[in-house]
């Protein structure tokens, strides 16, 4: 199915008071941050989400695709689901080669039926997996096996080659030890839309739009500046310098030198 536009329409707090806007409507590749305190609501906004919700849990949210109310099947046949996501913990329970699960998913999703043909994507994804993860995936590796950052890095690259699913949910990614900004820039390319709960700076300045969460609503719609993109540019830099010397100290190279860091600009 292809998704155009999300729109979530209103819902109330935990006191019973409306939210601050009358709609917020999010188009195919944009990224929208949900930032907060602790019990602010993020999960909770995920969930509404996921469920398409209509009105019926807590919030009284509602969830509309391409500005209509979504069909029964795209709720309740998981063939047919268009949401993604992407939990904390990735959690294997399958004794398989990397090789051979995402086969087994390529195969359950009716893709690429010729075998040349899906040998070609098990390299793309496995490819795109370690631009993202500086631990090298292997398609011969037992999926058992793979750190968190690895298992995270593999279903980044599943999730843009593989699924279907148009609407990505991720919740603080910023804990894999990945490279968050390519991982998010792999899925934006597929035209995703991506809801992404973080506490990570870099992360909510780098969105389209980010919701701040107060008291289980939506209390703040924030349209990003091109000003704080470019801070988080700035900062980017810095995480990725700081992943490329944790790379050093972990090959056993001494660390001596320190490259320059400069003001962002804009």
């Amino acid at each position: 199915m292809m998704i155009k536009e999300v729109t979530i329409f209103p819902g109330y707090d935990k006191e019973g008071k409306k939210e601050c806007f009358e709609k917020v409507e999010i188009y195919a590749g944009q990224k929208i941050g949900i930032v907060g305190q602790t019990g602010s609501g993020k999960s909770q906004l995920l969930y509404d989400i996921e469920k398409l919700t209509q009105g019926e849990t807590k919030t009284k949210r509602k969830v509309m695709i391409n500005g209509k109310k979504p069909l029964k099947e795209l709720k309740t046949n998981p063939s047919k689901k268009i949401i993604g996501y992407l939990t904390q913990h990735m959690n294997f329970m399958t004794d398989t080669t990397v090789e051979d699960f995402l086969k087994t998913h390529i195969e359950t999703r009716g893709r690429n039926h010729t075998e040349e043909n899906t040998e070609r994507l098990v390299e793309k994804i496995i490819n795109d997996a370690n631009t993202i993860t500086g631990e090298q995936i292997k398609k011969n590796t037992n999926i058992l096996i793979l750190s968190g950052g690895q298992s995270r890095a593999l279903m980044v690259a599943d999730l843009a080659h593989v699924s279907e699913s148009p609407v990505i949910l991720i919740d603080e990614i910023e804990n894999a030890g990945i490279r968050i900004k390519k991982a998010l820039e792999l899925l934006v390319k597929k035209g995703k839309i991506i809801f992404l709960v973080t506490h990570d700076p870099i992360l909510a300045l780098d969105t389209d739009k980010r919701f701040v969460m107060k008291n289980g609503a939506i209390s703040k719609v924030i349209h990003t500046s091109v000003r704080e993109k470019g801070i988080a540019n700035y900062l980017s830099w810095i995480n990725n310098y700081m992943l490329d010397v944790r790379e050093d100290v972990r090959e056993g190279k001494q660390v001596e030198e320190l490259k320059l860091i400069c003001s962002p600009m804009g």
